[in-house]
C-alpha cells in the first residue's frame, strides 16, 4: 500500500516519485484510487448506470451502454490490475461535489500529463482517443507501463491500444526500435507466441538487463537495456 491506497509493488517507488517531483514543482497531488476488487468495480458500475438512469432518463440497456464507456466493468477495469491509480490536485474536492472531466484544465492535471511518462506512467484514456480506447477522457487516470515506454507512447502520441501494433514492426532479430537516454539504449523488440510449444529468445551480447513482457493477445515485447554506445549485434 502506498499513498493510502493498495497498489501493485512494481508501481509504489514511481508512484511516490511522481507525487514527490509535483510537489517539488508546487503542486500537492492526492491519490484517490488504486486497486480495486471485482466487487468494488462492479459497485461502481451500477452507481453510474444508476446515475444515467436518474438524470439523463436512460433505459436500463441504455444507461449499461453508456456506464460502460466511464466506468470499466468488472475484469476489465485496470484498477484490477493494481497498475493504474486515479490522481486529483489536493484540494479538489473543496472546490467540486464530483470528478468532473473539466479537471483537465486545471494546473495540476496539465503538469501531470507533462511529466508521468518521465516516471513511466501514461494518461490511459486521452482526449481524442475515445474511438481507439472505447472509454471517455480521464485527465485524472493514470496507468503504469514503465521505461521507456510511457515516454515512447508520449513521444507518438499513442494510445496503449495503438502501442503494441506499433511494436509489431520490430521483429525480434530482425529490427529493434531504438530509444536512448539515461545514458543508455533500450532495444525494443516484439515476438509472437509459439503456439505449439515454448516460445525461444535470446538477449543481445551486449544486453546489460532486460524485460519480457506479454501484450494479452498473441506474443511478447522485449526491452534489452544497453549501454550508450551499443551496436546492434
Amino acid at each position: 500500500e502506498t499513498v493510502g491506497w493498495p497498489v501493485d509493488a512494481r508501481i509504489a517507488q514511481p508512484l511516490k516519485d511522481f507525487l514527490a517531483a509535483a510537489k517539488a514543482d508546487g503542486y500537492t497531488l492526492q491519490v484517490i484510487s488504486g486497486y480495486r476488487t471485482f466487487a468494488r468495480s462492479a459497485v461502481l458500475l451500477e452507481n453510474e448506470v444508476q446515475a444515467q438512469m436518474k438524470y439523463n432518463g436512460y433505459s436500463r440497456e441504455k444507461a449499461e451502454q453508456v456506464a460502460a464507456t466511464r466506468v470499466a466493468p468488472p475484469g476489465t477495469s485496470e484498477h484490477n490490475t493494481g497498475l493504474a491509480v486515479d490522481i486529483l490536485s489536493g484540494d479538489y474536492y473543496n472546490h467540486h461535489s464530483q470528478i468532473e472531466e473539466s479537471f483537465e484544465y486545471d494546473a495540476e492535471a496539465a503538469w501531470m500529463k507533462a511529466h508521468c511518462a518521465e516516471y513511466g506512467f501514461i494518461l490511459r484514456y486521452p482526449q481524442g482517443k475515445e474511438n481507439v480506447t472505447g472509454i471517455a477522457h480521464e485527465p485524472w487516470h493514470f496507468r503504469y507501463v514503465g521505461e521507456p515506454h510511457g515516454e515512447i507512447m508520449a513521444a507518438k502520441h499513442l494510445a496503449l491500444e495503438e502501442y503494441h501494433p506499433f511494436l509489431r514492426q520490430f521483429p525480434t532479430g530482425k529490427r529493434y526500435y531504438l530509444y536512448q537516454g539515461k545514458g543508455l539504449r533500450a532495444y525494443l523488440s516484439y515476438q509472437q507466441a509459439n503456439l505449439n510449444g515454448p516460445t525461444l529468445w535470446r538477449p543481445r551480447q551486449d544486453t546489460l538487463y532486460y524485460s519480457v513482457s506479454g501484450d494479452n493477445q498473441e506474443g511478447f515485447l522485449f526491452t534489452e537495456w544497453c549501454r550508450d554506445r551499443g551496436e546492434i549485434l
